[in-house]
This record gives C-alpha cells, structure tokens and sequence, in this order.
C-alpha cells in the first residue's frame, strides 16, 4: 500500500546486541507498513536485518553500547526511495567489505543480500564511526543497471 508522503524520516538507537536488530526491525514495519508497498518493505527489513547484524558481529558498539538506525522515505519521480543507515563504532583495521563465500558456507553472505536487494549502497566514516547505508526504491533498476562497485559511498545519500 502505497500513500503519498513527502518526506518521512526516523532515527532510534538500540542495543548493540541481537535484540537490537529484532527492536529495528519491528519499529521499522511499525512505521513504515501502512506506507509503502509490502514488497519493498520486506526488502527494506531485510536490508535493515542484514546492516544491523553484521554492525552487531563485525564493529563496535557507539557510546552507550548501541547501534544508530535511521530511515529516511521520500517520492522522488513518484517512486517511494528509502534509504536506511546503520552506524556503529567501525571495526579496527577492518571495512565492510563483499566476501566471498563457498555454497556450504553459513554466513558470510549479508552484504551480498544487500547489494541484490539495493538500487544503491556505501560506507561513510566520521569521527563518531562508521555507517553503512542502503538505497531501496520501488521502481528498481535492471540488475546491470545496479551500481555494485567497491560499496564504498563517495557522498551520502
């Protein structure tokens, strides 16, 4: 279900912990179900899932032992575009980066998740930490439309 909205955003922080990532997703359908298509929210909780896991397996919590989420909703061309943004404390000596992984292999396989579910995805660093970050339409490029480069953002959404 689709409604028209300019633009909506939101921001929580949680736990740096698997509940976390449970709280983020369910806040998430929470405000966005009654707004955008059911398809493209299952691929934004998806992508949300898979951006707060691994913030909670690979780096470090911010201050407080948390993990920021934010969303932000707008039309853009009359096509709802979410992006979504996890930052977390970023991991010493190590960036987000794809894997790859063999097909018996139990996980390994989150950003990869993201990068076919996502128009657009990338890393930024600042002195708080690091936020991975996810653009999702519902009007979707072809797959060899799809901008898979390095991952790593040169601006921000």
């Amino acid at each position: 279900m689709s409604t028209a909205v300019a633009e909506r955003s939101w921001c929580v922080v949680v736990p740096h912990h698997a509940r976390g990532a449970r709280l983020a997703r369910h806040r998430l359908a929470a405000e966005l179900g009654d707004v955008v298509d059911r398809w493209l929210l299952a691929d934004i909780i998806a992508v949300l899932a898979e951006l707060v896991g691994n913030a909670i397996r690979h780096a470090e919590p911010l201050p407080g032992g948390v993990v920021r989420v934010a969303w932000r909703l707008r039309v853009e061309d009359g096509c709802d575009v979410v992006t979504v943004r996890v930052t977390d404390g970023g991991a010493p000596n190590r960036a987000p980066a794809l894997r790859a992984v063999g097909t018996d292999a139990v996980d390994g396989r989150g950003l990869r998740i993201v990068v076919a579910l996502a128009d657009r995805w990338g890393i930024e660093r600042d002195g708080l930490g690091q936020s991975v970050w996810a653009e999702l339409s519902q009007h979707r490029p072809r797959p060899s439309d799809r901008r898979t480069g390095s991952g790593t953002a040169v601006t921000a959404p």
